[in-house]
């Protein structure tokens, strides 16, 4: 994949058909279901690696929290949203030359790593 075809994570979203549909008209906005424009092999794969992520994973935690607050139904929607944080966490890791966690970060444990307590 030839990064400099893109100019950020969200255009690769896009790319691969994983953002939803936007129309506006004048002050009405409405949004869709996804584009599926794109890669359909890439929007698979992206999907299916979601499927099988461990439950202590950052990127199953985004999916078990769309499911939580919106109930079984929205587990599509849950692995769209989660499908798109996982394709923008290669973005930066493929742009970046590194891999960095995705789990959130604890100040005062990071401050404590860090020796400033």
């Amino acid at each position: 994949m030839h990064m400099p075809t893109w100019r950020g994570a969200a255009r690769l979203c896009c790319w691969a058909g994983l953002t939803p549909r936007h129309r506006e008209s004048g002050l009405k906005v409405t949004r869709g279901h996804i584009t599926k424009q794109g890669s359909p092999v890439l929007r698979w794969a992206v999907v299916e690696a979601i499927r099988r992520q461990p439950a202590t994973s950052p990127i199953r935690e985004v999916k078990d929290r769309i499911i939580a607050r919106r109930g079984k139904q929205a587990n599509n929607i849950a692995k769209t949203a989660a499908a798109r944080h996982l394709l923008t966490a290669v973005f930066y890791a493929m742009r970046d030359g590194q891999a960095r966690s995705l789990a959130k970060r604890n100040t005062a444990q990071d401050a404590a790593a860090d020796g400033d307590l």
